[in-house]
């Protein structure tokens, strides 16, 4: 992606010019809200709009996001709450509103969907779009870089929040392409240019590539994506199965996976790792609010309700305890979430155990349309 600050668009006179050699080529799209309950908050509040606002616990709990002015300041999702106030001590500190932020997120939802029937949700911010000519687009005349630009501005103007747009040729590489330039981003990387993008980056940035993964080629030696291009995709499935052989085509950017709007999903689910051991369970429990704002927003967002509940423990020496239970009721409520979580925690953290990671996920999950199951969906919580 590039820039040219001498050039402007003759349509609407923004300096914001992108260009780029398959810029019209392409037709995979990641598409994500920038800082999205915060800018909601701050959509809603416009006193707020150049105070640095924190969206969260109160000053035992933990940050569940933050806008922009405040990671300026170091401020990051997850971080303790007595933390984030040591860093940003002038900021706006607010408890979730998930009525408002899903409502803001449907929205979205819809105008995505206007543009292309092809749209996969990540959560209730984010999604992949697929604007190829298969996807049955109603406008053709226009390229879908083009549609997208629209799109940003469409969801800036009727929702009053911002979103980052990546382009590519795959779902890869459009999600790389909406990190490098938030907010209110527009990125691309093109199909000619991406092993040569990827070369310098870290192993973790290849999708498939978690932390246990990242020590296994760590303690091999490798640690950078240019090193499994070395390598190759026959080295490296001898060396690491099935995995290898996967990895291998996402270091030179490619990714066969499909935009598919119907996939059905078995579990919902977040998790966060610990900057250090806990053995606390006051400590531990902290941490499930914030996650299961994020399960129940993801949810909501993809029309589902969690029909149980799952609590994943990973301990000091990784070793990783997963506990369950069924709800009384189907919910896309975060209250019902932390309450079955927090009776899960209550059992394992009897403080003999360090732990260094805690998740919290909704399984088994299913579609909330036309379920008459699920009285809490607009209740309280």
């Amino acid at each position: 992606m590039a820039e040219d600050g001498n050039r402007r668009c003759p349509a609407c006179g923004s300096a914001r010019i992108v260009i780029h050699p398959e810029l019209h080529r392409l037709t995979i799209a990641h598409v994500d809200c920038d800082a999205f309950y915060a800018s909601v908050e701050k959509r809603d509040r416009p006193d707020l709009a150049q105070r640095p606002v924190i969206v969260g616990g109160g000053h035992r709990g933990v940050v569940a996001t933050c806008c922009y002015l405040a990671r300026m300041k170091g401020v990051r999702s997850a971080m303790p709450m007595f933390k984030a106030r040591e860093l940003c001590p002038d900021a706006v500190v607010l408890p979730p509103d998930m009525a408002r932020y899903r409502e803001a997120g449907l929205k979205i939802r819809r105008l995505m969907r206007a543009l292309t029937p092809l749209v996969e949700p990540l959560s209730i911010d984010e999604a992949y779009l697929d604007l190829g000519p298969e996807a049955g687009a109603p406008d053709s005349r226009a390229s879908p870089a083009q549609r997208l630009a629209a799109l940003a501005r469409r969801v800036e103007r009727e929702v009053g929040v911002t979103v980052s747009v990546g382009l590519g040729p795959n779902k890869f590489l459009a999600k790389l392409a909406s990190e490098l330039d938030k907010p209110r981003g527009f990125a691309v990387i093109g199909t000619a240019e991406a092993a040569a993008f990827l070369a310098d980056k870290p192993v973790r940035m290849l999708w498939g590539v978690g932390p246990a993964f990242e020590r296994r080629l760590a303690t091999d030696g490798i640690t950078r994506i240019g090193q499994l291009q070395s390598l190759g995709p026959q080295a490296l499935a001898r060396r690491y199965g099935r995995i290898g052989a996967q990895i291998a085509g996402f270091a030179t950017g490619r990714d066969p996976r499909r935009v598919t709007p119907s996939r059905p999903a078995k579990s919902v689910s977040a998790e966060t790792t610990l900057a250090r051991d806990e053995r606390a369970a006051d400590r531990l429990a902290e941490l499930l609010p914030p996650l299961a704002e994020r399960v129940a927003a993801r949810l909501a967002g993809s029309r589902l309700v969690a029909e149980g509940v799952v609590l994943k423990l990973k301990t000091a020496d990784f070793q990783t305890l997963t506990r369950s239970r069924r709800l009384k009721a189907p919910t896309d409520r975060s209250a019902p979430l932390i309450a079955a979580a927090q009776d899960l925690l209550a059992a394992e953290a009897t403080g003999d155990t360090a732990f260094r990671l805690i998740g919290l996920g909704a399984q088994p999950v299913r579609d909330r349309d036309g379920d008459p199951a699920a009285p809490d969906l607009f209740g309280t919580g």
